[in-house]
C-alpha cells in the first residue's frame, strides 16, 4: 500500500503544492483542514480517494491525533498572519505546532516537517515572530530529527503579496509602504514545496533551513517590479515606521472595540514590526543548495499571475501592438 502523509493546513498557499507534490510521488494524502468542505478542490491533485481533505483543529489534542494516525510523515503548514476569534499567534504557531510535533512522536511516525519563516526569533519585538520560533523550539524538543523550512516572503499564483498590491495599484495612484528599504529575499511556492517533499522523502539531514529565491530586493525595489509587470505608473511612499506604528495600533484598536468582528486586515501594529528587519536568509546556514533545489528566479513566474492587473488584463500586448500601427 502506498505511504501516507498528513498535511496540516494542506489547503493553504503552500500546502496545496506540497499536498500536489506528494501525489505525484505516489503517496495517500490527508490534507487536514478545519473546513474539508472548502477545501475539495484538492481531490483532483491525484487518482480517485487518493488526497482526501479531512477535519482538524490544531488547537485540539484528539483532533490532531485522528488525523495523523497510521500516517508515514506528516508536514505543519498552519500558520496565521493576523489574529482573529480563537486562532491566536500563541495557540496556532506555537502551541499548535508543538502538539503535532508530540504526537507525531508519540505515533512513531517516521518524518515531520515544519513550515516555520525567516525572522523567527525569541526575542522578536513581534509576536508573529516570537511564536514561530517557540514552535520551531517545541518542535525540536519533541521530535530533534524534524526538518524545519524557513522561507522568505512566498510567491505564486494565490500570493497575498504582489497580489494584493497589485489590486492596490488599479485602485490608487499611491502605494503606500511600510519600510521601503526593508530587503527580502522573494521564494517561489513551487521550490518552498519541492523542499518540503524531499525533506519528507528524508533527501534532507535534520535542522533548520532557510529558503530565499536568488534575488534581494528592497520593498520598494519589488513594487517598482511589479508595477513594470503590470505596466501601470503609481507613486510608491515610503511611511515612517512611527507613523505605520500609530496607524497599525489604531486599527488593532478598532478591532478589538468590535469585538474582532472587524478583523484588522489592513495594518498590524505586529506586521509593522516585521517589516522593520529584513527578511533575507543568514549567512553560514543551510538553503536550497543543501536541498539539491535552484530556486526559480521571480521574472520567469510573475508575469504568468500578474498580467491580470494590466489595464487591457489579457489583450495588454494585443492593444500595445496595436498602438505602435497607429
Amino acid at each position: 500500500m502506498s505511504k501516507l502523509v498528513t498535511i496540516y493546513g494542506g489547503s493553504g498557499f503552500v500546502g496545496r503544492y506540497v499536498a500536489q507534490k506528494m501525489a505525484q510521488r505516489g503517496w495517500r494524502v490527508r490534507v487536514a483542514v478545519r473546513r474539508p468542505n472548502e477545501a475539495l478542490f484538492v481531490k483532483p491533485y491525484g487518482a480517485v480517494g487518493q488526497v482526501e481533505p479531512v477535519f482538524c483543529n490544531i488547537r485540539d489534542d484528539d483532533s490532531v491525533r485522528a488525523v495523523m494516525k497510521s500516517a508515514d510523515a506528516v508536514v505543519n503548514c498552519v500558520g496565521i498572519l493576523v489574529e482573529e476569534g480563537a486562532n491566536k499567534f500563541a495557540d496556532v504557531q506555537a502551541s499548535g505546532a508543538a502538539r503535532v510535533a508530540r504526537i507525531a512522536a508519540e505515533e512513531g511516525v517516521g518524518q515531520l516537517v515544519q513550515i516555520s519563516a525567516i525572522g523567527a526569533d525569541s526575542n522578536s519585538p513581534s509576536v508573529y515572530a516570537r511564536t514561530k520560533a517557540e514552535g520551531e523550539s517545541a518542535v525540536l524538543e519533541h521530535f530533534p530529527r524534524a526538518v524545519i523550512l524557513r522561507p522568505s516572503i512566498i510567491f505564486g499564483q494565490e500570493d497575498g503579496f504582489f497580489n494584493r498590491f497589485a489590486g492596490m495599484a488599479r485602485m490608487t495612484p499611491v502605494l503606500p509602504l511600510v519600510g521601503a528599504n526593508t530587503k527580502f529575499q522573494p521564494v517561489w511556492v513551487e521550490d518552498v514545496a519541492e523542499a518540503a517533499v524531499r525533506a519528507v522523502l528524508g533527501e534532507a539531514a535534520p535542522g533548520v533551513y532557510e529558503l530565499g529565491g536568488p534575488e534581494v530586493k528592497t520593498f520598494r525595489e519589488l513594487m517598482t517590479l511589479m508595477l513594470e509587470l503590470i505596466r501601470r505608473r503609481r507613486l510608491t511612499l515610503n511611511l515612517p515606521f512611527a507613523i505605520a506604528r500609530l496607524q497599525g495600533s489604531a486599527l488593532d484598536l478598532g478591532s478589538r472595540l468590535t469585538g474582532g468582528i472587524l478583523t484588522n486586515r489592513l495594518l498590524t501594529r505586529d506586521q509593522v514590526e516585521n517589516l522593520a528587519r529584513d527578511n533575507v536568509v543568514s549567512p553560514h546556514v543551510r538553503g536550497f543548495r543543501e536541498l539539491g533545489i535552484e530556486p526559480t528566479p521571480m521574472a520567469t513566474v510573475l508575469p504568468e499571475y500578474l498580467w491580470r492587473y494590466r489595464p487591457s488584463g489579457q489583450y495588454s500586448a494585443i492593444t500595445d501592438s496595436a498602438r505602435n500601427l497607429r
